[in-house]
């Protein structure tokens, strides 16, 4: 019994230590007010920048409304409690164990700062380099990544995310519920993401109404190709 308690301790600390540093190495923004109250993080582009494929009426409403609520709902969800001493990813790596509005607001605010940084108005359409290189290994060609990708993303029921991430020593599509990611404790499949989509209906129904399939492949249109290698030159 000792020895199963040493273990699942080294699980935890991993996970804790895979969680910041990951989040560190992406630069993500989870600053705080002098109140010690989450901050909805900048986009970084104007919101027009993703026409015509994602429109900026859906790209002001997603961020200032939907991500705005995820951050307003953690800071409520941990007002008060000794959660409000924990970072954000320490929050995540161990999501089981805290309430579950933590876990979807907390997952929310964090899947959003990643997402916003995935996108970008010149988008070079492909992947490149070594990148490049493993999607050809691990999948056969980018067609085919893109075709496993996308079949995530639309087999995504209701709600959720489709992924790219790093597995010992692999890419690997896969995909979670609500604003669930691959770093949390609860994931079915775990690993560190290089790639995600928000195939929620706030992300593109303005747009696309129903047409979950036009926006998923449009959404390749506007990967910032160019922050998908850098995370992956710095973890694989």
């Amino acid at each position: 019994m000792k020895y199963v308690k040493l273990i699942l301790m080294g699980v935890i600390m991993l996970s804790n230590s895979s969680f910041a540093s990951f989040s560190e190495k992406l630069n993500l923004n989870f600053s705080k007010d002098d109140a010690g109250k989450y901050l909805l993080p900048e986009l970084g582009y104007s919101y027009d920048a993703l026409e015509p494929y994602i429109d900026s009426r859906t790209m002001e409403i997603h961020h200032t409304k939907h991500h705005q609520a995820y951050v307003t709902n953690l800071n409520n969800a941990i007002a008060g409690t000794e959660m409000e001493k924990l970072s954000l990813d320490e929050l995540l790596a161990n999501v089981s164990k805290y309430p579950v509005a933590v876990r979807n607001n907390g997952g929310g605010h964090w899947n959003h700062a990643f997402f916003w940084k995935l996108l970008s108005g010149n988008s070079s359409k492909t992947a490149s380099g070594k990148l490049l290189e493993q999607i050809n290994k691990d999948f056969g060609s980018f067609d085919n990544f893109k075709a496993e990708f996308s079949k995530a993303a639309m087999g995504r029921f209701g709600s959720g995310w489709a992924w790219l991430i790093i597995q010992d020593g692999k890419l690997v599509v896969t995909s979670t519920p609500n604003q669930d990611n691959p770093l949390m404790d609860v994931a079915e499949v775990n690993g560190l993401p290089i790639l995600g989509l928000d195939v929620w209906e706030h992300a593109y129904y303005l747009k696309y109404q129903n047409r979950r399939n036009e926006y998923v492949e449009n959404f390749f249109n506007v990967i910032n190709w160019e922050f998908v290698q850098s995370i992956f030159e710095k973890n694989f």
